[in-house]
This record gives C-alpha cells, structure tokens and sequence, in this order.
C-alpha cells in the first residue's frame, strides 16, 4: 500500500533518530524523563530561547490541546478559519468553548475577518501557516500585523507543522515574534519533516508565564524516552532535512504538474501535501484504493470534491498521477 493520506515523510525515520531511540529502549524499564531535558536543552539552542520557554507535547496537537486548555473557561469564544486543522474543532470542544469559525478566502486564512470575529469573551485564537489540509500560506508581514493587533489577553497558537517545507523566500522567525508578544504560542512537530510521525512528539514555544501554565497541565510523563532521544538525534541531522525538503519541493512540483495536465484544479501548497478537486471524492477514494493508493478524504472539511494528497517518493507520485487518469 502507498500511504499518501496523512502528509508523513516518505523517507522514514531518520537512520541518526532510529539508532538514538533503540540505544534509549535500554532505559525503557523507567520512565521517561518528565521535563525533557537532553531536548529542551537542544531546542533551546537551536532556537535561541531559554529552556523554560518550552513545552514537550505527544505531538504538537497535544500543544494545541493544552492552549486550549489552559486559555479556555467553559463558554468562552475561540477563533479559527474555515478549512482550519481539525484539532481546533476538537480542543475547543473538550474545552467545553464557543467556536467562531471565520469563512475562508481563497482556500486560506481571512486574517481580517478573523480578527473582527475577535470579542469580548474571546480569549484564544488558532492560525496554521501553512494551513493543513488546504496548504495555503500567510506572508509575513500580514500575519505579524494580525499577531499584533490581537488583544494582549488573548492567547495565540500560531501552528507551524510544516513550517521546514517553507521556501527561503517564505520564512520567517517566528520565535523572535514569540519574544515580543506574550500572548503567542507557536506550536511544531518532528512527525513531518523530522519523520517520526509514529513516536509522537512536538513542541511549544512561548514566554515563560504561558508556558509554566501548559507544563502544568501537561501529563507528566506524555513524551517515551525513545522520541525524546530520537527528537534529539533528528534536530541534529541537517543533511536528512536538506533531503526531506529538496524531495518535497521536486514532488509538489511533479504531482502540481500532473495536475495540471490531467485538468484537475489543486490549491498551490506551502506543505508536504496538495489539496486537488476531484469531483466524486469518494469514488475517486475507492479507485485509488484498489490500486493500492491512500490519500485523505476532505468530506469532514466541508471539501467533499476535494482530495489531499502527500507528497511521496517520485515513483509513489507518479503512481497516483497514473491511478487518477
């Protein structure tokens, strides 16, 4: 089976990260670490903040859970897009909150909208760039200007899950935004670039008051030994990333071209992944199913012409394109 259905890195776990987490199962008979420390030591130097900064979470939903969490009273308004992540629908819910959910333009974020939907009672705010499923992207400059406007006492989680697909002219630094404005989180995860979707881990990072809040309601040992040591490993491993996002970026181009020559319109993507119209989404499904394909239904999104697709190895690219004609 091809597995292009959950925006996983088809180059598997990193060979540094699958040594590191088989020498940490010596250790398994304990428990793991619960303030993560090898990692957020490592984090802190790669970002340039100071470890208290930090929170660890089963993947970087877990962080988006515990935003929710620790921002949200039961009955309080939080925000987010159209075609936003799932999991905002999901925290807001345990949290018991109201959701606002903002119309979306061109597929993406409507950060003025969004920010007129901002009340009295609101007191978080979700924004993903790029955004997961649809792939869209926020510039710089009018996703700080929004950043900015938002009332000091409402709580941003800027999710940047797939911010190492970004190009060069796309990035920016978000943490330095982070040190300017105490109410922002921003949230990632090693389980796409970094590979280790199965060992569930991420990351929030946030000024201190913020984040002494989510560490405490974080559950104590929420991280296994073995993804801390192979987070460790793989944030090191420069030359598996540099591989993971040249794959990306000659897949995105590969399959936005096959696309294009099949006549299926398809939303440009900033991720590891693209949003393509299909029509009938589930026959198509089924289709690609019994060719041994799995991509992701959108139905759920409100999309159900719509199809996302991983970006896979070039041969995996290649067999959808083939499926799809």
């Amino acid at each position: 089976m091809i597995l292009l259905a959950s925006n996983e890195n088809p180059l598997g776990m990193p060979e540094s990260a699958r040594r590191a987490a088989a020498a940490a199962l010596e250790g398994a008979g304990n428990y793991p670490d619960s303030n993560g420390t090898a990692l957020k030591n490592a984090l802190a130097a790669r970002l340039d903040v100071p470890p208290d900064w930090l929170t660890l979470g089963s993947g970087s939903s877990e962080i988006l859970e515990l935003a929710a969490q620790v921002s949200l009273k039961p009955g309080e308004g939080v925000v987010y897009s159209q075609y936003g992540f799932v999991v905002y629908a999901q925290a807001a819910a345990h949290a018991h909150a109201r959701a606002t959910v903002v119309p979306a333009r061109e597929h993406g974020h409507d950060l003025g909208a969004m920010r007129a939907a901002i009340g009295d009672d609101t007191q978080l705010v979700f924004v993903a760039n790029p955004n997961n499923p649809t792939g869209t992207f926020i510039d710089a400059a009018p996703l700080l200007a929004f950043l900015q406007s938002v009332p000091s006492h409402v709580t941003v989680l800027l999710d940047e899950a797939y911010t190492e697909y970004l190009s060069p002219a796309q990035r920016y630094n978000s943490i330095e935004w982070v040190r300017r404005l105490p109410n922002l989180i921003v949230a990632r995860t090693f389980s796409k670039a970094f590979g280790l979707a199965g060992l569930r881990i991420g990351y929030g990072v946030s000024q201190p008051a913020l984040a002494l809040r989510m560490n405490a309601q974080r559950p104590r040992f929420n991280v296994t030994t073995p993804a801390q040591a192979a987070a460790v490993a793989a944030l090191g491993d420069t030359d598996y990333l540099a591989r993971t996002y040249a794959l990306n970026t000659a897949g995105r181009e590969q399959l936005a071209a096959g696309f294009t020559e099949l006549g299926l319109p398809y939303v440009p993507s900033s991720g590891n992944f693209l949003m393509v119209q299909v029509g009938d989404a589930q026959a198509v499904h089924t289709r690609l199913l019994a060719a041994g394909i799995e991509v992701s239904l959108l139905g759920n999104y409100g999309l159900g012409e719509w199809l996302r697709i991983s970006i896979g190895l070039p041969e995996q690219n290649r067999a959808v394109l083939a499926a799809l004609r």
